[in-house]
């Protein structure tokens, strides 16, 4: 089976914030605009996902929420795990080998460096994953397991940028 994976850094966070924490930044107002304009293109090209597993921060949350409005229905089914803040490549396997094989497109939204690193370690070459960067890649495998397991082994599609859409 041909399975789909996006890899996605947040959208634009706000350091000009009262926020406590790093957890709990939110997005500024480039990173409000970013979001649903990722996700458009997604529609635009077919990789709406069919599944979002998502870092629960707040700049996390929030970039899916804003991509959520330009979403087609159905929706995808998003589930947040703190195992994802600040999370490499073995997060992301651990997360994305539970995911139904009948599910065709995940979108796996986190942090960097984890996830420029991650992109790295799936397709063999190096991205720079700035805010709201999106690197959509392929392979065909058995299952989920199978498939996140194959270190450079993904082939990247394409790599979308806001300042590029």
């Amino acid at each position: 089976m041909k399975y789909r994976l996006i890899v996605m850094r947040h959208a634009k966070s706000d350091w000009e914030t009262s926020a406590q924490t790093d957890h709990v930044r939110p997005l500024n107002k480039r990173g409000r605009r970013d979001a649903p304009a990722i996700a458009a293109k997604l529609v635009e090209l077919g990789w709406q996902p069919d599944r979002v597993l998502s870092s629960d921060s707040q700049r996390t949350t929030e970039t899916f929420e804003r991509m959520s409005e330009s979403f087609e229905d159905p929706a995808p089914e998003v589930a947040y795990f703190n195992s994802l803040y600040h999370a490499g490549i073995a997060e992301i396997e651990e997360v994305v080998s539970l995911v139904p094989d009948d599910v065709e497109c995940v979108l796996v939204l986190g942090h960097n460096p984890g996830w420029q690193s991650a992109v790295y370690w799936l397709v063999g070459e190096a991205h720079s994953m700035t805010t709201a960067n999106a690197a959509l890649m392929e392979i065909d495998a058995e299952n989920w397991r199978d498939a996140i397991s194959r270190e450079t082994q993904w082939e990247l599609i394409e790599f979308l940028r806001p300042k590029e859409i």
